[in-house]
């Protein structure tokens, strides 16, 4: 392929067609699909998410509405996109891509969703956006590390919705080039979104990015141009953002889906073999208080260690984003309680004297052949030593919904139901359930989403 990079992609994700994967693909997506929706669902109520959907729900009766999720009203495509997104990503509970950079691909499901509501795309092109959007932001994120210049992984996202929108929109390949030009002008955001103590920013980053991808592609789509070359030019995403270099994507090789992890708990997923870990020493030992424990060590590889570890707050957390992101608060709660979900992150518990007389008497060390198997795998090893002598030492690599340990359906179904229940009504979650397992046969996306409302 020649030309600029912006070209190259443009012109792959024209050429994309459903048809060119197979059924174990397709099932893979479905999965995704089905598990951001949970988590969304499951983040209804958090605050931020409240104050994202009040947003949106002001923009209602908009000439280009989607649906805000959980709701049933219909508000402004970007707005709804934004608000639903930061749903998705709020429980820090969606999946993950691990590379030289780490990122949430399913983050890009609601803006993808607003694309094929406002076009009239049935399931099929939606899944063809979505595939395309995953395995443009799994490439960049192989190509380049933003995060070690102090760009948010964020960035990429924005980039990759324009991609997949763009395949939703039907966009040719001259559109669609434009569309990854605007997004990639306006992407790079800065990675202090997760530095010291995370705010709820954390939550909607992802969601601001995916919402510009989306809004690109749209303009695009009227005719408005973009900035080019953007990634090569004077002023460019290889000079400003990556500080000189520059990378090719190889679109070769299996979907990027097949190599994205579902979330088995609700954390920063390089803590997630962390918490089998200690969750298989809290089986062995039976209940722990902070008083029967002498001491812990964990052993974690370098990339865990700088964005879960060093940084004070995470020793320290006073948010529910922060704790979700401090592997030892991870780590101490999982000994303690036998059981890590969506209340773990409660103020009460984050603030919790127990759980903070167990983090001052453990230590985090990075294992330099750990960091021989990262990104392929997450290598976690937890050590405890009790008052009485005793020592458990468990040690996780491939903890479950990682890519080579996949979720079943019915483990995607569990986790859907554990989310859900008692927030909508359980025979409309059924029915969603069943359709969505049949996405490529959806004609309607938007009466697919509409399907769950949440109870007042």
């Amino acid at each position: 392929m020649s030309g600029a990079l912006a070209r190259r992609i443009a012109e792959w994700v024209v050429g994309f067609s459903l048809s060119d994967v197979g059924a174990n693909v397709v099932l893979e997506a479905k999965k995704r699909f089905v598990d951001t929706i949970a988590v969304a669902l499951g983040a209804f109520w958090e605050e931020p998410v409240v104050i994202a959907r009040w947003v949106a729900e002001s923009t209602a009766g908009s000439r280009l509405p989607a649906t805000v999720w959980g709701t049933g009203v219909r508000a402004a495509f970007d707005h709804a996109a934004f608000a639903n997104g930061c749903a998705v990503r709020y429980l820090d509970f969606n999946d993950t891509y691990l590379s030289k950079e780490a990122l949430h691909p399913s983050d890009m499901i609601p803006a993808l969703v607003a694309a094929a509501e406002i076009s009239d795309a049935d399931g099929a092109r939606f899944l063809e956006g979505m595939l395309v959007a995953y395995d443009v932001a799994a490439r960049l994120a192989d190509a380049y590390s933003v995060r070690g210049r102090g760009w948010d992984h964020v960035t990429y996202i924005a980039i990759a919705t324009a991609a997949g929108a763009s395949k939703i929109l039907g966009l040719d390949t001259t559109r669609t080039e434009h569309a990854i030009n605007i997004a990639t002008t306006i992407a790079p955001a800065l990675r202090q979104t997760r530095a010291g103590e995370i705010s709820m920013w954390k939550a909607c980053a992802a969601s601001n990015a995916a919402r510009d991808g989306l809004l690109a592609a749209v303009l695009a789509s009227k005719g408005m141009t973009g900035p080019s070359p953007v990634f090569e030019g004077k002023f460019g995403f290889f000079k400003v953002v990556a500080g000189g270099e520059a990378f090719d994507l190889d679109f070769t090789g299996p979907p990027k889906v097949l190599e994205t992890s579902i979330k088995y708990w609700p954390v920063e997923y390089h803590s997630m073999s962390a918490v089998e870990a200690a969750l298989r020493i809290r089986e062995k030992a039976g209940p722990l208080k902070p008083e029967d424990i002498e001491e812990v060590t964990v052993k974690t590889f370098t990339v865990s260690y700088r964005i879960i570890v060093e940084d004070p707050e995470k020793w320290d957390p006073k948010t529910r984003e922060t704790a979700d992101h401090s592997l030892p608060y991870i780590v101490a709660v999982a000994l303690l309680d036998g059981r890590v979900w969506v209340d773990t992150f409660k103020p009460e518990r984050v603030l919790a004297d127990d759980v903070r007389r167990v983090m001052r008497r453990m230590k985090v060390e990075v294992d330099p052949e750990y960091d021989k198997i990262y990104p392929e795998g997450i290598p976690n090893r937890v050590r405890v030593k009790t008052v009485d002598g005793r020592v458990y030492e468990e040690e996780s690599v491939y903890p479950p919904g990682h890519y080579k340990n996949m979720l079943s359906v019915e483990q995607v179904e569990e986790k859907f139901w554990k989310l859900a229940r008692g927030l909508v009504d359980e025979g409309r979650a059924s029915r969603f359930l069943s359709e969505a397992w049949r996405l490529e046969s959806v004609s309607d996306m938007g009466r697919l989403v509409r399907m769950l409302v949440v109870r007042g």
